[in-house]
């Protein structure tokens, strides 16, 4: 991993012909970028955040007509967990534009990555380093420093995916009250017994017109939207919990182990199994590694 700074002047670029080895992640504050990564492109602002995916030609630059461009920089290796919030902003190639995130957040995640720098050399049990050069480019050591930038990346990543705007989509706080009801029963609860019928028991509407509301306001069906909000439940539970996988299919609403385990691998890549190991490594494994 590596952290940096740029607040470069017109004519500054980068070409990668075979690609980058790793993601690269680039929050823009002030000025403009053009990116452009396996036939797709994007001209970037102040709010705007992009990831490239690793092994792909790419190249940026400041904009054409514009006298700067000030961004943050991430090279890294994303958690799994990721890709379900990339997912709606992927633009073809392994590039990913995240547009518009509010003004409001945009203090927070310059905060997040300025913390990222700060806590890129940290060895406990020193107080992490203060008042690092942004313009200087820090290479994370490993270890706990490691997990500290990708907390703080996640942050930003989180904070951006989940207040900005995907293409074709609404904001909140748009559209039907019914809807966005919905969204809200869902989320508050993604494990209960949900179904079209019952949703549009809870807004007083048939399961049709709600079926039809939902799909034409967010893209996807009622029932879309609750198998991505149990994926996600399930995650957090791999996550942060020691429950076995028939446990996390069960507390996330699946009928069974193996349907969960088909729909947790489409959404993120790997098996359940698989997805706690890369996180959680097996400490008796590592010792016999060590040995």
């Amino acid at each position: 991993m590596i952290v940096g700074h740029y607040d470069k002047p017109a004519g500054y670029g980068t070409r990668r012909p075979a690609g980058s080895p790793s993601w690269l992640l680039m929050w823009t504050q002030a000025g403009a970028g053009l990116v452009a990564q396996g036939g797709a492109s994007a001209e970037v602002g102040a709010g705007d955040l992009v990831v490239l995916g690793p092994g792909v030609a790419q190249r940026y630059r400041v904009a054409p007509g514009a006298a700067r461009w000030r961004f943050w920089w991430v090279h890294f290796q994303p958690r799994p967990s990721w890709a379900a919030w990339l997912g709606p902003y992927a633009k073809g190639g392994g590039c990913h534009l995240v547009p518009g995130v509010p003004e409001g957040l945009h203090e927070r995640i310059d905060l997040a990555f300025g913390r990222a720098l700060r806590d890129a050399h940290w060895v406990p049990p020193a107080v992490p380093a203060a008042g690092r050069d942004p313009a200087t480019p820090a290479v994370v050591v490993g270890g706990p420093a490691r997990e500290l930038v990708l907390g703080a990346v996640e942050e930003a990543l989180v904070l951006a995916t989940a207040a900005a705007r995907p293409a074709g989509t609404r904001q909140p706080g748009e559209g039907d009250e019914r809807v966005r009801r919905v969204l809200a029963i869902i989320a508050a609860e993604p494990g209960a017994p949900h179904s079209v019928a019952s949703l549009a028991r809870a807004v007083a509407l048939s399961p049709s017109r709600l079926a039809h509301l939902f799909t034409a306001e967010t893209g996807r069906t009622p029932m879309q939207a609750v198998r991505q909000a149990r994926i996600r439940h399930a995650a957090g539970l791999l996550e942060v919990t020691d429950l076995d996988v028939g446990q996390v299919a069960a507390a996330s609403g699946f009928v069974s182990p193996f349907h969960f385990s088909r729909a947790f691998k489409r959404e993120y890549g790997l098996p359940p199994r698989d997805y706690r190991a890369r996180l959680r490594p097996d400490p008796a494994r590592r010792g016999r590694q060590a040995g």
